[in-house]
């Protein structure tokens, strides 16, 4: 393969976005990030996209994990996109840090706007919200696939600095918190059992017992969970059962499931 994307995914959004840069591309092949359990290495691309979502203004724990295991290589061309719902701060400068720490160049980083899932601030937006999003992002996608397949480098897509300096110092002060913020996931009375959310959770840290979820503290804060749940059984504290659910839309279930699989299950 020319090309390879590592995407890491928790209601769609990213692979969404994967899906779509590599039909444009050609020739690239898309590997989640969860089924990447060694030390990594990219000696088949010419090109290697990372691509993933932004959790609470920076880079979610697992794509931290992923980028530390990244084999050096002066000579490929490194490119991100960090997918968000509207504030990318500080994000692609966080991830380029990072791999500058590994010897490896980030030429370019990029912003890609989609629906919001982080259903405790809000639930999903109108679907004709949503389109538009959608339609913008495919717009983008086009852009950045002509960047990429030319090898240039680009300044990487950062917030406004003042806000980047206050929402970097909200993800430094919350980040260790996060794998402990899935106390406040319930389950209802709708819940049957299904497994769905155990199946789905790109860090296995969803174990059904007695037919009933349990979380066990290495959160990611995806809401794939909550999000996919068929019955909407799943809550996160007091305020989410009438919310609207949101996942991607063209993404379905049996891929979700896959992209979050070790190849070990």
């Amino acid at each position: 393969m020319n090309n390879s994307i590592y995407f890491y995914t928790g209601t769609g959004n990213s692979l969404w976005t994967a899906k779509n840069l590599a039909r444009q591309l050609g020739n690239t092949d898309l590997i989640p990030m969860v089924r990447e359990k060694e030390s990594i290495s990219t000696s088949d691309a010419e090109r290697v996209g990372i691509i993933f979502p932004v959790h609470m203004w920076g880079l979610p724990l697992h794509v931290i994990d992923f980028v530390q295991r990244l084999a050096a290589d002066s000579a490929k061309y490194f490119f991100a996109v960090a997918v968000n719902a509207g504030q990318v701060a500080a994000t692609l400068i966080q991830l380029q840090k990072i791999m500058q720490e590994k010897d490896i160049v980030l030429s370019a980083g990029f912003s890609i706007c989609l629906p919001s899932n982080y259903i405790p601030w809000g639930g999903a937006i109108a679907v004709e919200k949503q389109q538009e999003l959608f339609a913008e992002s495919l717009t983008k996608i086009k852009l950045i696939a002509d960047i990429v397949r030319a090898k240039e480098a680009r300044l990487l897509e950062k917030g406004p600095s003042l806000q980047n300096v206050f929402l970097s110092a909200l993800y430094k002060m919350g980040s260790p918190r996060i794998p402990q913020m899935d106390k406040s996931f319930r389950v209802d009375e709708k819940c049957t059992g299904c497994k769905i959310c155990e199946k789905i959770c790109p860090t296995k840290n969803i174990i059904i017992a007695d037919r009933k979820p349990t979380w066990h503290h290495h959160c990611e804060q995806c809401l794939a969970c909550i999000q996919w749940c068929p019955e909407e059984a799943i809550q996160y504290g007091k305020n989410t059962r009438t919310k609207k659910r949101y996942h991607h839309p063209e993404i379905k279930l049996p891929e979700m499931i896959a992209s979050n699989t070790p190849p070990n299950r």
